[in-house]
């Protein structure tokens, strides 16, 4: 029986139809626990219930040593890193539990200690003490995440806080980057059977388009890694351009009332105080900045309202960042 590297096509194909019947075990594990538990009990436990019937889905199939369904539909087998035997079982569980259950401790862990990050910030700010609700599954996380977080200081808070979105991201880009690396070379589709080094081959000889279709995901691959490099790019131009309107703002801020500029600003603003003050800061404009709908706030005020929304602090008209424009020489 002749036994060839499965193709890119092969592998998608498979996955789409493991993530079509891990949906319907998850929707029917969701209802039927509604249905016994109530509302209020399955909003705190259905990303537990999602975790069980996924762990159920690859327990009973992979781990047992059994194709998928999406593996059976196009006809591929497992193999370990030699491809002249499966995957031991240690190996199979290794896979599972990279595939289901890291994804979640992860999302977890992150979403806990940016909720806690955030408690402690407010808190702190408004003088009182923070209660978190230690109840329902992930308690004991949640517990231990507010212990660490109570021993850092509020300026390690400051930094930790920062780091948390930009581990989010890198995820993220993570994640493009391996979908990216897989259309190039066919291997791996998911991250966890690229570290659990679990490949694919398939029973079928090689057919005459198999090239052709390997040529087409290598070009989509490089389309992608272009995409991801302007991406990047650009998020490190704007970081930077953030950071050269945080310094500009913090020496306008600084500036002595006794300065030459300051007084041009000043006997501006006492001709039309209104008109001149920034509705974000409540504070004089700096960095005149107008939204497309037409409306000026202060440059950092701006940038740093579109980090969370992007849409005006007036009008609520949605906009994009980049459409921002700053205005030079702007009485």
């Amino acid at each position: 029986m002749s036994l060839v590297d499965a193709n890119q096509s092969q592998l998608i194909r498979s996955s789409q139809k493991d993530e079509y019947y891990q949906t319907y075990l998850r929707n029917n594990a969701n209802e039927a626990f509604h249905t016994i538990a109530g509302s209020k009990r399955w909003l705190d436990w259905r990303k537990e219930i999602e975790l069980f019937s996924d762990l159920a889905y690859y327990g009973l199939t992979t781990f047992s040593g059994y194709q998928t369904l999406g593996e059976e539909y196009v006809n591929i087998i497992q193999v370990d890193p030699s491809k002249r035997r499966v995957p031991s079982g240690a190996r199979r569980g290794l896979l599972v539990l990279l595939h289901t259950f890291v994804p979640y401790l992860l999302d977890k862990v992150l979403v806990c200690l940016e909720n806690e990050l955030e408690a402690a910030d407010g808190g702190e700010r408004r003088g009182g003490s923070r209660v978190s609700n230690l109840r329902g599954p992930g308690a004991w996380l949640r517990t231990w995440v507010q212990r660490a977080v109570g021993l850092l200081s509020e300026r390690q808070r400051k930094a930790c806080a920062p780091a948390v979105l930009a581990v989010q991201q890198g995820l993220g880009l993570l994640h493009r980057v391996h979908v990216a690396l897989f259309y190039l070379s066919g291997a791996f589709y998911h991250l966890s059977k690229r570290t659990s080094g679990v490949g694919y081959l398939r029973v079928l000889g090689v057919k005459g388009d198999d090239l052709v279709i390997r040529s087409s995901y290598r070009l989509l691959g490089a389309v992608s890694l272009l995409q991801l490099a302007l991406t990047v790019a650009l998020q490190i131009n704007s970081f930077r351009q953030r950071q050269r309107a945080r310094r500009e703002w913090k020496l306008h801020r600084n500036m002595s009332p006794s300065s030459p500029q300051h007084k041009e600003t000043s006997s501006s603003s006492s001709s039309s105080p209104s008109a001149s003050r920034c509705i974000l800061c409540l504070e004089e404009r700096r960095h005149s900045t107008c939204t497309p709908c037409g409306h000026l706030f202060c440059w950092e005020c701006i940038t740093e309202w579109c980090n969370t929304k992007t849409e005006c602090p007036l009008c609520r008209e949605k906009f994009q960042p980049h459409r921002l424009i700053y205005l030079r020489n702007y009485n």
